[in-house]
């Protein structure tokens, strides 16, 4: 009955002792007494072992398989998925799935995606076996997260029935810690070992489980406490199932098993309270109340070294807890100062922290893969981080690159980095030139192997046959699939000369690899032809140099001039009289013909610059006179219309059948003559009588477009208040009030000083605006409501810059570079929706983002940006959806890359017709157009005799365009004119 009284007292000196949550993390009431249970119970096999036949376990019924049963019972409670009742039908469709998945997974072993996918159906259709390989197969390809891992463990865990299963559970544990640094896989790793306490070795495999736990994330601020609590508890436990016995033993005995226990949980209380953890405070009244001894002070030295350091990184874990994953940020700010502490460990730590939310970002595993092998250069550390990093981020050639070197820099077997190479070609990089590369990396590992002393060696033959294949992989592989070979420049067959002609003394097949490289369209750059002018003046002789330069003069097209002056040089310094006069003849030829050419080409592209001037000129006459006669027309209609509703008609019915002759007198009687003809008009020329006071309609509009003109003032913009200030354009023309529209949408960003609307000089809204903030904070927000929907237009917001003296600005809030996660979709219909589209892009990976193109408008163009989580699923985006048909649409996608956005113009000075600087506020954000129609015909108007030159062009004499005065009877007889 001791024993069962020793039980009972650890679990009520365990129940109270339970670690805080890491970060909202919250384990079951139930779960963590059914492991504290299981924990006191192998304790007790363990303190049999411990202390000797005193303690009678089996008195108590305590057995090594009551653990593994209740361990397992509490691994299944938490994983078990429920018992699913499915229909014939359902189960039927989950095999097909899963046939479906494992064709596609034949095609591409790298699809992520259908891993996991393949793994749920099998795993929910209970196939064990099938569910066990799909598991293996991805974990030798992919890294796998915390969430699956904990899957697959708590599933073997609740299948294992012997030592034999044990021990492959443990193997799985050892995989899933390799993977990422993983605080509550550590946890169910310690907790499983318990169970394993009976058998032989099992107090020092939980011992040393525990201990390489601490090692790998004892460090962590916010989880390393629950690993230090469950080692700490489980040597309690041990110590509190001992004390009732310790009193029969022997002294020397005591002070073997009791004493040497005791100072166990001492000693971890020690080495917790001297590293920063969260909760420091709790654990320090812990051990105070444990402890029967005053602490040490050097015990208190440390914890308060500890508090002070915690306080330091403080600021940087609560910025962790705030921010949103994958918080990458963030992490390199903390990265970034603990590189300044310098603590190696701490150091590793954050990097696996970072990593394991930001696994696919191929620039923080360089990074981190620089330290290790620039600082720790540990061989197993860093070969395992070159390892992990190439399978999270297979597409991205850097990190196999320099996986390889470090293979090398460590000594790793020549067969082992051949593999590694081979799985590098098979990784599927996006670009053509990343199997360049990577080829060029293996080609100079093989390069140092060889010892070039001996004339053959079986490492120089290898190096030849893989610059064969190279070549060969690079014809056929790489160019089927890119449509280049990636090496237009043939590097890796220079590089192969080079080797030849200086490492192996074999000029002939250099040259022969040079006459390869010069007929696959490198003949005409004279940089070629100078390259491999100086391999031979190097290793070869006279001649060839001399035939090289010849042949350089005749192909070359980039720098003639350049390889004439070479060979004219190397003929004054070696060259006899016969050499010089036909290096002179040759080479004035080709210049000769050079200039020739130049000079035709020159004049080809004047030529048709000319013709593209003519077109642009011709376009605009035309956009001009389908302008004029469009407002001519509309005037026309407006004019008829507002004559039919009069009731006291100048010219009585008879008028109306002769609107043409009408519109002539408009087009061409100056507004002095009509308004002479008020008053003296004849009466008897049509039957009635012209109202005494009647105004023609241009007249009528020019006093309209005043009255607005009067309504809305002319405020110029004040360019000092462009930090608070936006530009919001590309609005509707028929917004009717603009400034009580666009006011609301602003308001949410923040306080608005003003808004406003810029109106052309007849008074109409010319669709855009300026809206000015209290706070220069909240105008940086307003530019967030970009291409935000007004009345069906798509609203422009950008900041306020005055271009004439920022006339190189330009704001394009889109990447224009080369951006591997993000593809371009075009030949899309244009009713597809972004919604559409999404479905079925993300049957390929993880969508982040979808833009459609539209116009000013913001109709569709029929073109797509789709952004995804990571190069490899874009990667393989754009192999499954390229040429596929949607709507009767064969759509074509390719990976995001824009060419490069032509640098606008400087724009010209603008002058006013008198010459004078007119500031470009007056005219609005466009200036005052070329284009610009006058409100009355240019047959009406009145030629200005004080400007020097007209807006668009010199101003002819006045005698030449004055339209003569005509008399009433003159008017008179043009209107009845047939």
């Amino acid at each position: 009955m001791a024993t069962a009284a020793a039980a009972s007292a650890s679990e009520a000196e365990a129940e109270p002792k339970a670690g805080p949550k890491a970060e909202g993390e919250e384990a079951e009431a139930k779960e963590a007494r059914t492991r504290r249970k299981v924990l006191s119970r192998a304790v007790a096999a363990a303190t049999y072992k411990t202390v000797g036949p005193e303690w009678d376990q089996q008195e108590e019924g305590v057995s090594e398989s009551d653990g593994d049963e209740e361990y397992a019972m509490a691994s299944s409670a938490e994983s078990s998925p429920g018992e699913y009742e499915w229909e014939y039908d359902e189960e039927e469709k989950n095999q097909l799935e899963i046939e479906r998945l494992e064709e596609q997974l034949s095609i591409n072993v790298y699809d992520y995606n259908c891993h996991v996918d393949l793994i749920r159906l099998l795993r929910l259709e209970g196939e064990l076996t099938k569910v066990r390989m799909a598991r293996q197969k991805m974990s030798e390809i992919f890294p796998l997260t915390e969430e699956l891992w904990l899957e697959w463990l708590h599933d073997e865990i609740s299948m294992a029935l012997d030592g034999l299963d044990r021990e492959h559970v443990y193997d799985l544990f050892e995989k899933a810690v390799k993977d990422y640094i993983c605080p509550n896989i550590w946890l169910e790793y310690g907790q499983y070992s318990v169970g394993g306490i009976g058998q032989k070795g099992g107090l020092e495999k939980v011992r040393s489980v525990f201990e390489r736990a601490l090692s790998s994330v004892g460090l962590h601020m916010t989880k390393g406490l629950a690993i230090w609590e469950a080692y700490r508890e489980f040597e309690s436990a041990i110590v509190e199932a001992a004390r009732p016995i310790a009193g029969f033993l022997s002294p020397f005995d005591r002070e073997q098993t009791f004493d040497s226990q005791l100072e166990k949980v001492h000693s971890l209380f020690r080495r917790q309270l001297a590293i920063p953890l969260y909760d420091m405070e709790a654990t320090f009244a812990e051990y105070e109340e444990w402890s029967e001894d005053p602490i040490p002070e050097s015990v208190i030295q440390n914890y308060n070294k500890a508090l002070q350091q915690l306080e330091k990184y403080k600021p940087y874990e609560e910025t962790l807890l705030q921010a949103e994953a994958p918080r990458l940020a963030e992490y390199q700010a903390y990265i970034d100062f603990e590189m300044k502490i310098g603590d190696p460990a701490r150091i590793q730590l954050i990097f696996e922290r970072a990593l394991v939310e930001n696994c696919l970002v191929p620039d923080l595993w360089i990074r981190y893969s620089q330290y290790l092998d620039r600082q720790l250069k540990v061989k197993d550390l860093v070969l395992s981080v070159h390892s992990r990093a190439v399978r999270n981020c297979p597409w991205t050639v850097a990190l196999w690159s320099r996986y390889l070197l470090a293979m090398e820099r460590h000594g790793v077997d020549h067969r082992v980095i051949s593999v590694t190479f081979e799985k590098a070609l098979s990784a599927g990089f996006i670009q053509a030139t990343d199997y360049v590369e990577i080829w060029q990396a293996y080609l100079d590992y093989l390069r140092r192997r060889v010892d070039f002393k001996q004339d053959s060696s079986k490492e120089l033959e290898e190096l030849r046959s893989a610059f064969a294949r190279a070549l060969e992989y690079l014809k056929q592989e790489v160019e089927e699939r890119f449509s280049e070979s990636g090496d237009p420049s043939c590097l890796i067959m220079q590089n192969w000369a080079r080797i030849e002609a200086r490492l192996c003394n074999n000029m002939q097949k250099a040259r022969e690899l040079w006459d390869s490289i010069m007929t696959k369209g490198n003949a005409k750059y004279a940089n070629m032809w100078l390259e491999y002018y100086n391999l031979e003046r190097a290793h070869g002789d006279t001649q060839h140099c001399r035939k090289a330069l010849h042949r350089a003069v005749q192909c070359t097209s980039d720098y003639p001039e350049h390889v004439c002056e070479v060979l004219l040089t190397m003929e004054r310094t070696e060259g006899t009289l016969e050499d010089w006069d036909i290096a002179v003849q040759k080479t004035e030829t080709r210049l000769a013909r050079v200039n020739e050419q130049r000079i035709k080409a020159a004049e080809k592209e004047a030529a048709l610059a000319q013709q593209e001037e003519e077109k642009v000129e011709q376009r605009k006459r035309a956009r001009a006179e389908k302008k004029a006669l469009k407002k001519k027309k509309k005037t026309r209609g407006s004019d008829k219309s507002k004559a039919d509703e009069d009731d006291e008609k100048e010219w009585g019915d008879d008028e109306e059948e002769q609107p043409s002759k009408r519109r002539r007198v408009e087009n061409s009687v100056p507004p002095t003559g009509e308004a002479e003809l008020g008053p003296e008009a004849d009466p008897g020329l049509s039957g009635s009588s012209a109202p005494a006071a009647a105004e023609p309609p241009s007249e009528q509009k020019e006093q309209r477009a005043a009255t607005r003109r009067r309504d809305v003032p002319r405020v110029l913009h004040d360019s000092s208040k462009d930090g608070v200030t936006v530009f919001v354009s590309n609005l509707p023309y028929g917004l009717q009030e603009p400034a009580a529209t666009l006011r609301p949408l602003f308001e949410a960003c923040g306080d608005v000083v003003e808004v406003r609307p810029i109106y052309s000089n007849r008074g109409d809204f010319r669709g855009y605006c300026y809206v000015e903030f209290k706070e220069e904070a909240v105008a940086l927000r307003a530019l967030e409501l970009d291409r935000q929907t007004v009345e069906g237009r798509p609203m422009f917001v950008s900041p306020c810059v005055d271009k004439s003296k920022n006339p190189d600005f330009k704001v394009f809030r889109y990447s224009t570079a080369l951006e591997k996660h993000k593809l371009f979709v075009s030949g899309l219909p244009f009713s597809c929706t972004k919604e559409e589209l999404e479905e079925i892009c993300k049957a390929h990976g993880t969508v982040k983002d979808i833009r459609l193109v539209t116009n000013r408008a913001g109709k569709p163009k029929g073109l797509a940006y789709v952004e995804y989580e990571n190069e490899s699923q874009a990667s393989q985006a754009v192999l499954k959806m390229d040429g596929m048909t949607i709507k009767e649409n064969v759509i074509k996608v390719a990976i995001s890359n824009p060419p490069q956005r032509k640098a606008p113009e400087k724009p010209e000075a603008r002058k006013a017709p008198g010459g004078a600087m007119v500031p470009r506020q007056i005219y609005g954000a466009r200036g005052k157009g070329r284009t610009q129609l006058s409100l009355l015909p240019r047959a009406l108007q009145r030629p200005s005799a004080t400007a020097a030159q007209a807006e668009n062009g010199p101003a002819p004499p006045p005698a030449a365009t004055e339209v003569p005065k005509m008399s009433n009877a003159d008017f008179a007889k043009l209107l009845l004119r047939k």
